[in-house]
């Protein structure tokens, strides 16, 4: 049953024919058993990666593709990774549905450009790092405040190699909102020493991150 309506996916497909300039590959984690929406998520993947040639999907499974999976550090599914010209860190684990639809979106042409749409002092702050960043950005479909939390954050890995950026759907992940203590969303960790609530304007979000590595 196709998931994209018709309405949805001519919208799409003019988005990606205005805005996509090199290919993309969508990188998806999943398997058969013991994931809730890795089939929907699937579904969603092969039908964005119809709509346009620039794009391709290719599927690992969990447990038969371990290699792979410990390579780019996947740890839960359905994973998606986002890979243009090079592997750029940015993760979403669960289905980008609701408001996180449109990051995912936003995204795959942010990688096709090989450029985030950031501040110029933030790009040059962000190119002094040298330490490995990991922030995660616990988010609900019905957020509206989340895709800007989760777009800054996807935004800085495609500017820093040291930075991983991970998307995390806080309702399929229950165990990891309960270790974090995720009471509201967006809740963004970094490190796992550094937290704060909230859509953060880019430079206070910048700040939290520069204090993580200090």
């Amino acid at each position: 049953m196709a998931i994209l309506k018709d309405r949805d996916r001519e919208f799409i497909k003019s988005k990606f024919e205005k805005e996509l300039q090199n290919e993309v590959r969508l990188v998806f984690f999943s398997q058969e058993f013991e994931c809730e929406y890795c089939a929907e998520t699937a579904e969603l993947l092969k039908e964005l990666s119809s709509l346009n040639t620039k794009l391709s999907l290719v599927v690992y499974d969990f447990e038969r593709d371990k290699d792979a999976a410990e390579k780019w550090g996947v740890d839960k599914i359905p994973a998606i990774l986002l890979f243009g010209k090079k592997e750029y860190g940015i993760r979403f684990y669960g289905i980008p549905s609701g408001y996180e639809f449109t990051t995912l979106l936003d995204d795959i042409v942010d990688v096709s450009r090989g450029v985030s749409r950031l501040a110029p002092s933030t790009k040059e702050a962000l190119s002094k790092i040298r330490k490995p960043v990991h922030i995660q950005v616990f988010v609900t479909p019905t957020c509206p405040y989340c895709p800007k939390a989760v777009r800054i954050a996807h935004q800085m890995a495609i500017e820093s190699e040291y930075i991983t950026a991970d998307m995390v759907e806080a309702i399929e992940f229950p165990h990891l909102s309960n270790k974090y203590g995720v009471m509201a969303v967006p809740k963004v960790i970094i490190n796992d020493k550094i937290s704060f609530e909230g859509a953060l304007p880019e430079q206070l979000f910048l700040h939290y991150v520069l204090h993580a590595v200090e």
